[in-house]
């Protein structure tokens, strides 16, 4: 692909987006209720995204009610908090400074869903500290409205295996079968970008960057008896096709958009998704440039240094640790 999507240029975009909806809400209000919020954005999705962000914070409190004095499991408890819940959900009351992160970050998962649905479908499937469990992948799946066929088909697939909970490894190699099977073709995005401009003028073209391509090597190639290192291979590269023009980002796992993890399991990690996702977090875990290196050179000598995965891999181990 010569194209891929700018997770830089979806942020900065749903700021832009979010604060223009926020003043004119907020101009004569200073709270926001959950009726509200369910008309708030002519785009659907972007009001569940926030109900849904509403309805876990919810769940997560619930679950931290835990007492060495009290049965919260009890049948009678379950039903009044469930009902406590019903009442309090129907009087949601938000502040504005409050209720800006959750506008922006669902306006993000909303552009991200349109324009880019493999990187969202990577980062749900993920789940919590890479495990799901298949009741609040469920849940998640209520509050999407757009793209989310190959999830159902998952989510289908969870269901007739009998799956109550797995790895988030595991749940993205089942992605990565149904997708080769379902003929998926993401939803038209004209619709979209109209009612996007309607607020904040969108160009789709901005959210996207070309792919850098390696220059020929600034050195003559070593000798085929003269192994060369990753050091050596990144020193013949010019700095400018790896590092500039690009931020520093503070995780790799959180930038990895889903085509590069297929591309990067199956040419670099020989089709091992396991190995791939260890090689990530360890990576994430070390603490510079030279320590990544002694890493990548001890475990993954083999790899093909002329290649668009090894160069694409490097910089994104670039933008790590630059």
């Amino acid at each position: 692909m010569d194209e891929k999507i700018s997770l830089e240029a979806i942020e900065l975009y749903s700021t832009a987006y979010a604060d223009k909806m926020l003043t004119k809400f907020f101009a004569n209000k200073k709270r926001i209720t959950g009726q509200e919020i369910l008309v708030f954005s002519d785009i659907q999705q972007i009001n569940l995204f926030i109900i849904n962000e509403l309805f876990k914070t919810w769940k997560e409190e619930i679950e931290k009610l835990k007492s060495p004095y009290f049965d919260y499991e009890r049948a009678d408890v379950k039903e009044a908090l469930e009902t406590f819940m019903n009442v309090l959900s129907k009087n949601i009351s938000i502040e504005k400074d409050h209720f800006a992160p959750l506008l922006k970050n669902a306006t993000y998962q909303t552009l991200l869903l349109i324009f880019n649905p493999y990187d969202f479908f990577s980062t749900m499937v993920s789940g919590a500290n890479n495990h799901i469990r298949v009741t609040d992948f469920r849940d998640e799946l209520k509050y999407l409205r757009i793209n989310k066929a190959p999830l159902e088909k998952l989510l289908q697939h969870f269901e007739e295996k009998k799956i109550s909970e797995l790895s988030g490894n595991e749940a993205f190699a089942m992605l990565d079968h149904i997708l080769e099977e379902v003929n998926f073709a993401p939803e038209d995005v004209d619709s979209f970008i109209s009612r996007f401009s309607a607020v904040e003028h969108l160009d789709p073209e901005k959210l996207y960057v070309k792919k850098a391509e390696p220059l020929p090597s600034a050195k003559p190639a070593p000798a085929k008896q003269e192994k060369s290192t990753l050091h050596d291979s990144l020193a013949q590269e010019p700095k400018s096709t790896l590092a500039d023009n690009f931020r520093k980002i503070d995780r790799i796992k959180d930038r990895l958009t889903i085509n590069q993890k297929f591309m990067f399991t199956k040419v670099l990690f020989h089709g091992d998704f396991e190995l791939f996702s260890k090689a990530i977090d360890d990576l994430d875990r070390l603490q510079d440039m030279p320590a990544a290196l002694k890493y990548m050179e001890k475990l993954y000598d083999e790899w093909d240094r002329e290649s668009e995965e090894f160069y694409e891999f490097m910089e994104m181990v670039e933008k790590r640790f630059s």
